[in-house]
């Protein structure tokens, strides 16, 4: 069973960058597909961005393409957001979600084990 712990978050100025870890622990993450996704106050939770299992494959929301990057270290268990250029309506609670079933982007209703959360807060 794997387990994720995201950190990185915090509190910052918009025009701000973040980098987001999502570490996985119980066993090797390499062959599942993982994404980021958020969730702010009263909203429901969204897609940010996800990357395949080799990391050869990307893909991002339109709200945060050219502003975010996505990456893993497999060697490490580890999976990164770069966040740059943050807006106020980026703040949220991010999360990582990840699946194993195949190696197309992940989707939040198709994350079979999620993180607990790493809150951004992004101040105007």
């Amino acid at each position: 069973q794997v387990r994720l712990v995201e950190s990185g978050g915090g509190l910052v100025q918009a025009g701000d960058s973040l980098r987001l870890s999502c570490a996985a622990y119980g066993r090797a993450i390499s062959s599942d597909t993982i994404g980021w996704f958020r969730q702010a106050p009263g909203k429901e939770r969204e897609f940010v961005a996800c990357i395949s299992r080799s990391g050869a494959n990307t893909d991002y929301a339109n709200s945060v393409k050219g502003r975010f990057t996505i990456s893993r270290d497999n060697a490490k268990n580890l999976v990164f957001l770069q966040m740059t250029s943050l807006k106020p309506e980026d703040a949220a609670v991010y999360y990582c979600g990840g699946t194993g079933r195949n190696d197309l982007c992940v989707t939040v209703d198709g994350v079979d084990y999620w993180g607990s959360g790493t809150p951004v807060t992004v101040s105007s």
